[in-house]
């Protein structure tokens, strides 16, 4: 009579089942499920092993009857209330999206990009969500006004924003320490020896944008210099609004000496802008940006800028979702991420 067959040669000729994974592991049906499900109720010493059976056996989920089990579809949104070119032409985005994607990558969950830019779209997306498309959503370049996360917050569907609208916000989010990386950016101006500072700011229904703003102000009035109100110029993180906005500053303020602007890709429209009035940078003016993207290396000179840990900042926002998800989740949670200077030519 023919030996039994083992698992790993069942294996090899055909799928393997949930039982094999069971008998391998040493553990029962019911265990193993727990684990395939991501459930928080299981010993780490069973999860362990039930976890090398499955890398040995080369079990794969039967997702389809998994999702009639467990009403997850393994998919998690991403919402960019922006137009397709902010987001293929901002690196903060692709970095978002490096950051959230490999996060969930390694809990097997699909990453759907959506873009919303009118309220009909917000509609269109909540009837989507409520037919179980999603397990969760993430949320980029939140607006003050923006209601869509209320709205999912209404439908408990899982929600986690980068950023917030406002400092009540109560939905979950993670965000960089904007007002201080604002801060650390004038006091390196300050500390250079300019006194005629601007800044160019973002869009101002952005709580973001307001933050960077308030660290400006902060930051002089700590140096006991006093705020002048003509050398704020309001911008909208593009490089044409930063050139606009540095226009409108030289006209009103000609000798300023140094510029801190709220995003990279703005503080490259006020280089150009400030090289087409015949300024030179730092020698004239010093130029600090924020995010510390690939904009501020190859800007000319490479830009002194706030760097904000922008795929740090998409891995954390899909964990606490994740978390949330599994009802793992300690509830609505904040998550703030340290900012750093990088000095280079520009300041």
């Amino acid at each position: 009579m023919p030996a039994a067959e083992s698992p790993s040669r069942a294996a090899a000729g055909r799928r393997p089942t949930l039982t094999e994974v069971a008998a391998r592991a040493g553990v029962g049906r019911g265990t193993v499920s727990r684990v395939i499900n991501g459930s928080p109720n299981v010993s780490d010493h069973s999860r362990t092993v039930v976890e090398r059976a499955i890398a040995e056996l080369g079990y794969v989920p039967n997702l389809a009857a998994r999702s009639l089990v467990t009403r997850r579809t393994d998919s998690v949104a991403l919402v960019v209330p922006e137009a397709e070119t902010r987001l293929f032409s901002e690196p903060y985005f692709s970095a978002i999206i490096r950051g959230v994607s490999a996060r969930l990558t390694a809990a097997g969950m699909q990453l759907l990009l959506v873009l919303v830019r009118e309220d009909e779209d917000h509609a269109k997306l909540a009837s989507y969500l409520t037919s179980h498309r999603v397990d969760g959503v993430l949320m980029v370049a939140v607006h003050s006004g923006d209601t869509l996360p209320d709205l999912l917050e209404d439908l408990s569907v899982p929600t986690v924003l980068a950023g917030r609208r406002n400092d009540i916000e109560h939905v979950g989010h993670v965000r960089a320490d904007n007002s201080g990386g604002a801060r650390l950016a004038v006091r390196h101006l300050l500390d250079k020896g300019r006194r005629t500072i601007a800044t160019i700011t973002g869009p101002l229904d952005m709580d973001v944008a307001r933050a960077r703003l308030d660290g400006y102000r902060e930051a002089l009035d700590s140096a006991g210099v006093t705020v002048d109100e003509d050398l704020i110029a309001y911008g909208d993180f593009t490089e044409e609004g930063g050139r606009a906005a540095m226009r409108g500053l030289l006209q009103r303020h000609p000798h300023l000496d140094a510029v801190f602007a709220a995003s990279d890709v703005t503080a490259s429209g006020a280089v150009l802008e400030l090289r087409a009035h015949g300024r030179r940078v730092p020698d004239d003016v010093a130029v600090v940006g924020f995010d510390d993207s690939i904009v501020a290396r190859h800007t000319d000179p490479p830009l002194t800028s706030v760097r904000q840990p922008i795929e740090e900042m998409g891995h954390t926002m899909a964990g606490l979702l994740l978390d949330e998800i599994d009802r793992r989740g300690k509830g609505h949670r904040e998550v703030i991420l340290p900012t750093e200077l990088v000095v280079r030519e520009s300041a």
